[in-house]
């Protein structure tokens, strides 16, 4: 069978690793990437529209990418909100190899680039953005959508880009329905849907 950006990996080597210059939180910088990770020519279409449309993060609190790569999302997360804690998590060390030595080349030690199993089981999120792993198929999504969703803070949104041919609009449908938390399409934009969840605020 052949290996997929989802299946786990050994930390690239210094030969596979090769360095690409993006843009993230209005920064051009300059990070490393890899084959065998998601998108390592740099910033994919799905990832650059999340990051064009969703509001600025909360100044503090934890903040969650799920499925971070060699590490867009968490960066931007990290640069934009740099007193805030961010868990970039994925199930591949070579993911989270990258994500951590683009961080620490970015001078951003803010970012925890961990196992799911490594994040505490009480940790409240203030917000989660995500371009998630759609291809591991539906029902695995919707397994991981159902252990890191729920854990939103009261009023805390949740920002995922899904592909419109990849069921973005059932996803949110599903979201809404089977975890109760109310989910809107705010932003449409190449073939992609922006979708936000939100925990309603507490009584």
């Amino acid at each position: 069978m052949t290996d997929h950006y989802f299946t786990d990996s050994p930390a690239a080597t210094a030969g596979e690793r090769r360095t690409v210059t993006v843009t993230l939180a209005g920064r051009e910088v300059t990070v490393e990437t890899a084959g065998g990770t998601f998108s390592p020519a740099g910033l994919d279409k799905a990832t650059a529209i999340l990051l064009d449309e969703v509001p600025q993060p909360p100044s503090a609190g934890d903040l969650l990418d799920i499925g971070c790569g060699w590490g867009p999302i968490a960066l931007t997360l990290a640069l934009r909100s740099p007193g805030a804690t961010v868990w970039a998590v994925d199930v591949t060390e070579r993911a989270l190899d990258l994500t951590r030595r683009n961080a620490a080349a970015l001078g951003l030690g803010n970012v925890r680039a961990v196992r799911p199993d490594e994040v505490p089981a009480d940790t409240p999120f203030a917000t989660i953005w995500s371009n998630p792993p759609i291809r591991i198929g539906k029902p695995a999504v919707h397994e991981l959508l159902r252990t890191w969703l729920p854990r939103l803070a009261p009023g805390a949104d949740a920002h995922l880009v899904i592909g419109k041919n990849l069921g973005a609009d059932s996803y949110a449908r599903w979201i809404a329905d089977e975890l109760g938390l109310p989910t809107e399409r705010t932003a449409s934009s190449r073939g992609f849907r922006v979708l936000r969840a939100t925990r309603p605020a507490a009584d």
